[in-house]
């Protein structure tokens, strides 16, 4: 994955929508990426969860170069951008280019523990987002359980937090939770009574235990666990926010923002197949001309050139009406992530299908070539699954279309 070839985006991307700093952002994490992710991406993808585990010298790397404080406040350490939101997206793209894996764990640590940390208490956002931003914590959060997942309303959520006299009980168990294994803090979804409330949960605390790595067919460097709670003692000063029953608003707020995220991820790996697929096409021949000569080859690329093009300004578009202050940018969050997603996937499969035998190996026996895409053909899928499914995506824009009346 190090040796990537030229960035075709760099002639037909033309960025017309996002702010000068963005760019500058975009071109600052490139260049990180391509001295820290690059060298280690291939180990990260081909590892194994349990014996590999979670890639801290990249995540050490990230946070001595800045890239965890672009999404925040100067009040907590960030870089106090004017559109930190298309900034992180922008961050986000470059970062999966080289590894699915490193761009999720920035998008768990900063977009879905931070975004949430951003919503608490001022003492609350000293505390924890302040270790966020300079990489000093590394952060989870958890409303996924092993029977609720899309459906977050108080009816399906099992863990639970109950009134004590000197602040709440946590009681309950998460599944498939990011970052968990090496987490110092959780965000936590839980019911309190009839509605739900978030808290933030030190890992340390007594009756909080992280499962074994989950071992999945990608993002391996992505290490997710099940976390049970079992009595865990909570104060006041863990709510988040401070306010009982603000948890579901904190909880599509923050997704919403991941959303736009893992639609920033979709499009880095797009991006890094297509250009490994052109390179290819191009240097390739058989039947004694380039494979590239053939008008299939020709017509399929540009039809994905322009889908990365349009997925591209799709997620550039929800965050910037993310900055603009609307904290749900639908329709263009829900058509940003299932559009590039998709795309992801379909890119990663054209890439197999160019590179033929090449394409489906991990590495060439006789030489120890590595194979040039088969991790992104293997990463991509899970966008299409987290942070709110495809399906639930298009369910989205369809309220958007019909009205809830009509569609639920």
């Amino acid at each position: 994955m190090s040796n990537v070839p030229a960035r075709q985006a760099n002639q037909l991307f033309h960025d017309l929508l996002s702010p000068q700093e963005s760019q500058e952002v975009r071109a600052r994490v490139r260049a990180v990426a391509e001295k820290v992710v690059a060298p280690r991406a291939a180990a990260i993808a081909n590892g194994d969860e349990r014996t590999e585990g979670f890639p801290r010298d990249v995540f050490d790397a990230l946070a001595a170069d800045g890239v965890f404080r672009i999404p925040f406040p100067a009040d907590v350490g960030g870089e106090g951008l004017t559109h930190p939101a298309s900034a992180t997206a922008a961050a986000i793209e470059e970062l999966a280019y080289f590894s699915s894996s490193v761009a999720a764990v920035f998008d768990v640590h900063c977009i879905l523990a931070g975004t949430a940390l951003n919503q608490g208490t001022d003492a609350q956002r000293q505390r924890w987002l302040r270790q966020v931003a300079d990489g000093s914590i590394v952060g989870a959060f958890a409303t996924t359980e092993p029977d609720a997942s899309s459906d977050l309303s108080p009816q399906a959520v099992r863990t639970v937090a109950t009134r004590t006299a000197n602040g709440w009980r946590l009681n309950g168990h998460k599944r498939w939770i990011s970052n968990s294994p090496v987490a110092g803090f959780i965000v936590t979804l839980a019911r309190t009574g009839e509605r739900l409330s978030m808290f933030i949960v030190d890992t340390t605390l007594p009756g909080v235990r992280v499962g074994t790595p989950d071992r999945k067919i990608g993002n391996r460097g992505q290490l997710t666990a099940d976390v049970t709670f079992t009595d865990v003692e909570l104060s006041d000063e863990d709510l988040l926010g401070g306010v009982e029953g603000q948890g579901l608003k904190h909880a599509l707020a923050t997704l919403t923002f991941g959303r736009i995220g893992i639609a920033a991820a979709g499009v880095g790996m797009a991006q890094a197949a297509f250009d490994h697929t052109v390179a290819h096409l191009s240097q390739r021949r058989a039947f004694g001309k380039p494979v590239a000569a053939n008008q299939h080859w020709q017509f399929l690329l540009a039809e994905r050139a322009t889908e990365i093009d349009n997925a591209r300004t799709l997620y550039t578009k929800a965050a910037l009406r993310l900055d603009a202050g609307t904290t749900f940018p639908e329709p263009e969050a829900a058509m940003a992530k299932h559009y590039a997603t998709r795309l992801s996937v379909d890119m990663a499969r054209d890439a197999v299908q160019a590179f033929g035998g090449l394409g489906f190996a991990r590495e060439v026996g006789a030489d120890g070539t590595p194979g040039p895409v088969e991790a992104i053909y293997r990463d991509s899928k899970i966008g299409e699954i987290y942070e709110g499914t495809n399906e639930i995506q298009k369910w989205v824009i369809a309220r958007q279309v019909f009205g809830r009346d009509i569609t639920g």
